[in-house]
Order: C-alpha cells, then structure tokens, then sequence
C-alpha cells in the first residue's frame, strides 16, 4: 500500500509567495493599465491649403534666370488643447512628380485647439526639368502638386521633436491664364 506524499510544511510558505508574485504582477500590470491615456498625449497637426497661385513668369535674360513666382497660403490646424510652437516646417514642392523648391516656414505659433494662416511667396529658379510644370500653370491648364516634408515642435523644456516626412498636402493648380 502507498501512502500519499505530502511536502514538508515549511514549503508551503515559500510555494505561496512564488505562485503569488505572478499573480500580482499581472494584477498591477492591469490596473496601471487601466490609468494609461488611450488617446495620443499630443495630436500631429494637419495642413490644408487655402491657395496656391503662380503669379508671375519671367524670361531668361542679362544674366538672370528664368524665374517662377509662386504663392502658397497654408493654414495649419492644432488639435490639442495646448498651444504648440512650431518652430520650422520644412518641406519640397512638387509639380507633376518633379521637385520644383524647398519651402521653409519658420516660427508657426499655433493656439489650442486653433489655426493659423502661413504665406510663403516663393522665388522658383525655373530649369529644363520644372520649364513645363510652370508654363502649363501659366496657360490656365491643369498641373498636381504637393508638398512633403517634416516640422518641427518647440515643446519648452520637453525638447524639439520632429515628425515626418509626411504628405503635408496635395492637388491640383488651375488658374486663369496669365500666359497667351
């Protein structure tokens, strides 16, 4: 006949303690998850624009290039129920799939839960590669742009992060013609 096999009362204690530090540690992991925020602390900023207008072309000559002018109107939305300083968004424009300028607006200063309206008056270098972008614009038809780039955040003492690249924004430039 055998008899049952018991363990020595002095393990008991010490199985208790090892089969309940599992048991805490899953309790504390839920209920400190239970207080993590199950939104992001700090929304990313959205970009829409509010125009964008070739103004001007002119012609090679005495020593200057072809140049283009441009003017983009952006409006830049903050989420957050903070004010958030930008302190450089920094992107590169592009028409028809080809890199035309970068584009650099410094010091965006963005009210909770508001906007704020950026113009950036662009000088282009017009080049063989951007030559038919611009005179397409220029003759009132249609042509895609978009800007892709990064910004910058001024969060005080909890640092400069940056995000990106993103699709700042996109579509399409028709204007009347300024060009016969």
């Amino acid at each position: 006949m055998s008899l049952p096999l018991r363990r020595p009362a002095r393990l008991r204690p010490a199985l208790a303690r090892l089969l309940l530090a599992p048991a805490l540690g899953i309790g504390l992991a839920l209920g400190l998850g239970a207080c993590m925020p199950t939104q992001p602390i700090i929304s990313v900023p959205t970009f829409t624009v509010q125009s964008v207008r070739l103004t001007g072309l002119t012609l090679p000559g005495f020593g200057s290039p072809a140049t283009a002018f441009l003017t983009l109107q952006l409006l830049v939305n903050n989420p957050n129920p903070l004010p958030i300083r930008m302190a450089n968004i920094a992107g590169t424009l592009l028409l028809d799939g080809g890199e035309v300028a970068v584009v650099n607006l410094p010091d965006v200063d963005l009210p909770a839960r508001g906007s704020a309206s950026q113009r950036a008056d662009l000088s282009l270098p017009v080049t063989l590669n951007t030559a038919a972008s611009f005179i397409k614009v220029a003759r009132g038809q249609q042509v895609s742009y978009r800007l892709d780039g990064t910004f910058t955040a001024d969060l005080g003492l909890l640092g400069r992060p940056s995000f990106g690249p993103f699709t700042l924004v996109q579509g399409v430039l028709q204007q009347p013609a300024i060009l016969p």
